[in-house]
C-alpha cells in the first residue's frame, strides 16, 4: 500500500505498550550484548595452580596458544562490533518500514474513519496485514476505542514491533490513531544467519592460526629440542654438538653451546688424563707399598728366625742350669737370666701371633660354651698379675653362653686385660658381660691413664704405641692381634676412653642356649704336670737342628728329664742313626729349617721311607722359628704338630707327653 498524498508534514508519533516497547528500545543493545567483551576482572597475579598447568605446557603448546588468544580475541572483537552495527541497521528497517505502512493505513482511514464506517476500517485493516511482516492492524478511534483490528493467525503476542501514527483530517484536527505491529522474525533469521557466518569465520580463524603457530613453534622449538639432546649426551659423558641455523637468537644460543661443549670435553679429557695420571701412580705407590710389606715380612721372617734360635738355645740352656743347682746366689742370677728369657719370648710369641693370621692359618672353631668358664680362666691367669702390681682384678660371674672360638676369644680378652693391666697404675680391671638382644658384649674396663681421641682411631694398628717409655714396653701388636682375631670371628671392637678416667674395650659374641657342659679344647686349658710326670725315663728322643747350640741344649734338657737322646744336624746323620739303631726312637723332635735349603717336613718324610725308618709308633713333632706366611701355611697344612721357638722347657715336656699319649691311643684296639 503506497502513502498517499498530503503527508510529507504529518508528524509521527511511536507509541507501544510498556513491555514491547522496552524490548524494542533495548533491541539492538540486547542483541549485540553477546559480542561484547566481559568485564575485566581485578588485575592481579596468575593462581598457583593456573601458574603450575601453565609451567607444565610444552613450549610449542605455550607458542600456539599464545598465538590462538589474541586471534580469537580480535575475531570476536571484530564480530562483536560488526553484528552490533549490521543489526541495528536491520532494526531501524524494520521500524521504517513499521512507519511507512502505518501512515498509509492512517492516510486511507481518515474518512471511513470520520464517518465511523467500521466495515471499511476493518477492510482497511484487513489489507494491511496482508503486506509482508505485518502480523496486526488496528485503528482507533479518538476516544481510544478499536473500531477495527486484524491480525495474522500465527500472531505472537509481544514478540513483534509496534508503531503508532495519529490520524488526521484535511484540518490538522486528530480524528483518532492507527497501530501498525511488524513480525522480527526477519530480524531473528539474519541475526541467527549472522552468528552462524561469525562461528564458520571464527572457527576458520582459529584453525587458521593453530596451524600458522604450529608451524611457528615447531620452528622455533626443534632447535631448542635439538639443544636439550645434546645437553643429555654432555651429560651421559658423550661429544655433542648441534647444527647453527635459525633464527638469530638460536644460532647465537646454538654457537654457545658449542663453544660450552668444546671447552668440556677439553676439560674432561684434562680430567681423564689427569685421572689415568693419578691412577698409575697410585698403582705405583701400591706396589712400592707392597714390595715394602713384603720386605717387611721377610725382614721380620729373617730377623725373627735368626734371633729365635739363640733365645730357644738361651731359654734350654737357663733351664739346665737350674737343674741340680743349691747355691742362692746362683739360683737368683738364673731367675733373672728366665725373666729376660721369657720377656723375650713374650716379644716373639706376639710378633708370632700376628704372623699366623696373617698367613691364615688360624681358623675358628665355632662351639657353644658358658662364658663364665673362660671368665675363670682368665682371673686365674692375671689375678697373679694384678696382685703383683698393687691392683684390683674383678670378674664378674655370668650365666651367660656364647657360640664362638674358645681359643681365639681367649686370646681376645687375654691381651685386653693383659694390656689394661700394663698401663694402669691405680684401681683395677673389670670384666664383666652384658645381653644385647641375640649378642652378647663383653667389657673389659680399667682406671688407667685412658687414650686421648686422636690416638684412639690407631691403638689397633701394627707396631704403634702412644708412649713407649710408659709402662712395661713392647711392640704394640697386642690391639692389632685383638682386631685381626675379632675379624676372622665376624665381630668387632669398640673402644671408649677418657684421659687420665681409663678405658672400657668392648667385645660382641653370639648368644647361645646353655646347653651339657663339654670339654673345652686342649690348647686352651693347660695342664700342669706333677714332678713325677715330668719326667722322660725310657723315652727315646731323636733331635734334628742345624744349630749345634740348639742342639746341646735339647740333649742337656732331655737329659735331665731321663730321655735318651739321638741327636743329628741334617739330613745325612739322621739317616746314617736310623740305618744303625735297633728300634725307632719314640718322638722325633726336628726343626722345620735345616742346611742346605732342606726342612723338616721332608726329613720327617725321607725317615718313613727309610727300610729302618719311622712308622705310625713315633710321635712327630716340629719346632721352628719361621713366621713367614707361606711356610705357617705348610706347617699347617702337614697336619704335624708344631712348637714356635723360642719354646719354653715345660711347653716341650707337655707337648712331647701329649704326642706320646696321642700315639699310644691311637694304637689301641
Amino acid at each position: 500500500m503506497r502513502p498517499l498524498a498530503g503527508t510529507a508534514g504529518v508528524v509521527t508519533q511511536l507509541e507501544t505498550n510498556r513491555p514491547v516497547f522496552c524490548e524494542v528500545v533495548g533491541l539492538s543493545d540486547a542483541l549485540s550484548s553477546p559480542a561484547e567483551p566481559a568485564a575485566s576482572p581485578v588485575e592481579g597475579t596468575p593462581s598457583r595452580a593456573a601458574g603450575r598447568r601453565l609451567a607444565d605446557l610444552s613450549l610449542a603448546q605455550q607458542l600456539v596458544l599464545l598465538a590462538v588468544l589474541p586471534a580469537v580475541l580480535a575475531v570476536l572483537g571484530t564480530a562483536a562490533l560488526l553484528t552490533r552495527q549490521y543489526l541495528g541497521g536491520v532494526t531501524e528497517l524494520v521500524r521504517a518500514n513499521a512507519q511507512s505502512m502505518a501512515l498509509q493505513v492512517a492516510t486511507a482511514a481518515q474518512g471511513p474513519l470520520a464517518r465511523m464506517d467500521r466495515r471499511a476500517l476493518m477492510r482497511l485493516a484487513q489489507s494491511g496485514i496482508q503486506q509482508p511482516h505485518v502480523q496486526q492492524v488496528q485503528v482507533w478511534s479518538e476516544d481510544g476505542e478499536i473500531v477495527a483490528n486484524a491480525e495474522t493467525p500465527d500472531r505472537r503476542r509481544e514478540a513483534g514491533l509496534q508503531m503508532v501514527v495519529p490520524v488526521v483530517d484535511d484540518a490538522g484536527r486528530p480524528g483518532g490513531k492507527v497501530m501498525v505491529e511488524m513480525s522480527l522474525d526477519a530480524l531473528d533469521s539474519a541475526r541467527r544467519t549472522l552468528w552462524l557466518n561469525v562461528a564458520v569465520i571464527l572457527g576458520a580463524c582459529v584453525l587458521g592460526v593453530v596451524l600458522a603457530g604450529l608451524w611457528a613453534a615447531r620452528r622455533i622449538s626443534a632447535p631448542i629440542r635439538q639443544l636439550g639432546a645434546a645437553v643429555d649426551r654432555l651429560g651421559a659423558g658423550e661429544e655433542a654438538s648441534v647444527a647453527v641455523r635459525g633464527t638469530a637468537e638460536v644460532r647465537r644460543l646454538q654457537a654457545g653451546f658449542n663453544q660450552a661443549a668444546r671447552a668440556l670435553a677439553e676439560s674432561r679429557r684434562l680430567l681423564h688424563s689427569r685421572v689415568d695420571e693419578a691412577t698409575a701412580e697410585l698403582a705405583r705407590k701400591n706396589q712400592q707399598l707392597e714390595v715394602a710389606s713384603q720386605a717387611k715380612t721377610r725382614l721380620l721372617a729373617a730377623a725373627s728366625h735368626d734371633l729365635r734360635q739363640p733365645l730357644h738355645a738361651l731359654t734350654l740352656f737357663s733351664d739346665g742350669l737350674a737343674s741340680g743347682e743349691t747355691d742362692p746366689a746362683r739360683l737368683t742370677r738364673i731367675a733373672h737370666i728366665r725373666e729376660c728369657v721369657e720377656s723375650l719370648d713374650r716379644l716373639f710369641s706376639e710378633l708370632l701371633n700376628l704372623s699366623q693370621l696373617d698367613a691364615g692359618v688360624v681358623q675358628p672353631q665355632w662351639m657353644e660354651f658358658p662364658l663364665d668358664r673362660l671368665f675363670d680362666e682368665i682371673s686365674r691367669n692375671f689375678r697373679p698379675v694384678a696382685e703383683q702390681q698393687e691392683l684390683r682384678l674383678v670378674v664378674r660371674k655370668t650365666e651367660l653362653w656364647v657360640r664362638s672360638d674358645y681359643v681365639m676369644l681367649s686370646r681376645i680378652l687375654s691381651n685386653l686385660v693383659s694390656n689394661s693391666l700394663r698401663h694402669t697404675t691405680a684401681g683395677g680391671v673389670l670384666v664383666g658381660a652384658r645381653r644385647r638382644g641375640r649378642m652378647v658384649r663383653i667389657d673389659v674396663w680399667d682406671s688407667g691413664v685412658g687414650i686421648a681421641p686422636q690416638h684412639q682411631a690407631r691403638v689397633f694398628e701394627e707396631f704403634f704405641q702412644i708412649d713407649p717409655q710408659r709402662g712395661r714396653r713392647g711392640m704394640g701388636l697386642g690391639l692389632a692381634t685383638v682386631q685381626r682375631l675379632a675379624g676372622l670371628l665376624n665381630t668387632r671392637v669398640d673402644l671408649r676412653s677418657r684421659p687420665g678416667r681409663g678405658t672400657c674395650v668392648s667385645v660382641t659374641a653370639r648368644l647361645a642356649a646353655p646347653q651339657a657342659v663339654q670339654a673345652l679344647p686342649a690348647a686352651a686349658v693347660p695342664v700342669l704336670p706333677s714332678d713325677d710326670e715330668a719326667r722322660l725315663d725310657g723315652v727315646t728322643v731323636m733331635v734334628i737342628d742345624d744349630e749345634r747350640t740348639i742342639l746341646e741344649g735339647l740333649q742337656v734338657v732331655l737329659s735331665n728329664w731321663g730321655a735318651r737322646v739321638l741327636p743329628a744336624q741334617n739330613r745325612a746323620e739322621a739317616l746314617d742313626l736310623a740305618a744303625r739303631w735297633e728300634a725307632p726312637p719314640d718322638v722325633v723332635v726336628s726343626d722345620l729349617l735345616l742346611q742346605g735349603g732342606d726342612n723338616g717336613l721332608d726329613l720327617l718324610a725321607a725317615l718313613e721311607r727309610h727300610p729302618n725308618g719311622i712308622g705310625a709308633a713315633t710321635a712327630r713333632l716340629l719346632v721352628t722359628g719361621e713366621t713367614k706366611p707361606d711356610r705357617l701355611r705348610e706347617v699347617a697344612a702337614a697336619g704335624v704338630a708344631v712348637l714356635y721357638k723360642p719354646v719354653a722347657p715345660r711347653a716341650l715336656r707337655q707337648a712331647i707327653r701329649a704326642q706320646l699319649a696321642k700315639v699310644r691311643e691311637s694304637a689301641l684296639p
